[in-house]
């Protein structure tokens, strides 16, 4: 259930429980500082001698989906849960994990995102418009800097990240991993080798991230025989790494948000009429709205919360240069088992996320010997 009318806000200096404070942690572990406070309610094992981190980000599992039989060996290593920044979407989790920094100083705020710079709605996986225009702008400076990987650096830490290889060189690539070496992968058998290869040199922090689950849940959902096969392959690879990383390399794990499953009953799709002189963005389950929102939710399976209610949600201060082009006016939160569509977006999917239940908004943090 949602935790009252607007999200938890976890990016204080009081607060110790979210995705940016495990990020914070490991920085400080690292280098000896951290650009925010540290885990407050979860504690990761010492490990004295420890001189590189292998970070791994598990795309789309959530604490809840470690129920799954197939998830056993990342269930044993469970050390506790944390939460995804809001909204609990994949690129606003990456650009703080990139950066160390809360969306609300990041300032990649939605999965699509105004920009009030060009006027338009871009998708910031593609880093184009919803109609798949190449958006004018340097990607490398999107996020500000120095980074956690350029910071890292600085105090002489070597940063790798290993990923897909079809994400090399692409637009959000860029803006995510400036500062870091990229090393790709083809399978996950190669991913782990890999990152087995990096860790193997002293002094290094390696990111790890594993898209599996994430296509999965979408495409086909908690209950399919790909979910089950996506979840026995992350596993293996969280085995594989266990088992191959030296004793002196700290293995940590985690996710940037869950899923849940929208049965097609509860999709509600806008029609243009609906939209007329609104600005949409945001998810399906947090829709983002510039404008009258209020009237746009009556009669809609969601509750309209205006912005001057969701203040703080994106973080503290000092805001980034661009949030008050790109904040909306409100948001309406989709019912709990609901999803609302505007006009552009993809209705297809079965797995959803961006909105504040648990199975959204916990994530796990993993910790080779942690259990």
């Amino acid at each position: 259930m949602y935790r009252g009318l607007m999200p938890r806000t976890n990016h204080d200096s009081s607060d110790g429980s979210g995705l940016i404070n495990l990020v914070a942690e490991l920085e400080y572990r690292a280098t000896g500082s951290a650009a925010f406070p540290r885990l407050k309610d979860v504690s990761i094992p010492a490990i004295p001698d420890h001189d590189t981190t292998v970070l791994v980000l598990f795309d789309g599992l959530g604490s809840h989906q470690l129920d799954h039989p197939g998830a056993h060996d990342l269930a044993s290593a469970h050390i506790g849960s944390v939460d995804a920044p809001f909204p609990t979407t994949t690129t606003v989790s990456l650009a703080t994990i990139s950066t160390g920094l809360p969306p609300s100083q990041h300032g990649l705020i939605a999965y699509q995102l105004w920009n009030a710079d060009i006027g338009k709605v871009i998708n910031t996986i593609h880093m184009t418009t919803m109609w798949g225009e190449r958006i004018d702008q340097r990607h490398e400076d999107f996020l500000p800097g120095p980074n956690l990987w350029e910071r890292m650096s600085a105090a002489g830490v070597d940063v790798v990240t290993v990923q897909p290889e079809s994400f090399d060189r692409t637009p959000l690539s860029l803006a995510l991993y400036r500062g870091a070496s990229f090393v790709p992968y083809s399978s996950t058998s190669q991913a782990v080798e890999r990152t087995v290869e990096a860790a193997d040199q002293p002094g290094r922090f390696v990111f790890l991230y594993i898209p599996h689950v994430d296509f999965a849940a979408h495409v086909a959902g908690q209950r399919s025989s790909e979910y089950d096969t996506a979840i026995t392959e992350v596993n293996d690879v969280w085995a594989s790494l266990a088992e191959q990383l030296k004793p002196d390399v700290l293995l940590v794990g985690t996710a940037d948000h869950g899923h849940i499953d929208i049965v097609p009953a509860n999709k509600v799709r806008l029609s243009k009429a609906d939209e007329q002189g609104l600005i949409l963005y945001g998810d399906a389950r947090a829709l983002f709205v510039r404008g009258d929102g209020a009237r746009l939710a009556d009669g809609l399976p969601g509750r309209w919360v205006p912005y001057a209610d969701l203040k703080g949600s994106w973080g503290p201060g000092p805001l980034h240069d661009a949030l008050e082009g790109r904040r909306p006016d409100g948001v309406i939160f989709a019912d709990e088992g609901y999803a609302i569509f505007h006009s552009r977006s993809n209705d297809r999917l079965i797995g959803h996320h961006g909105g504040l239940t648990d199975e959204e908004r916990l994530v796990p943090v993993l910790v080779r010997g942690g259990e």
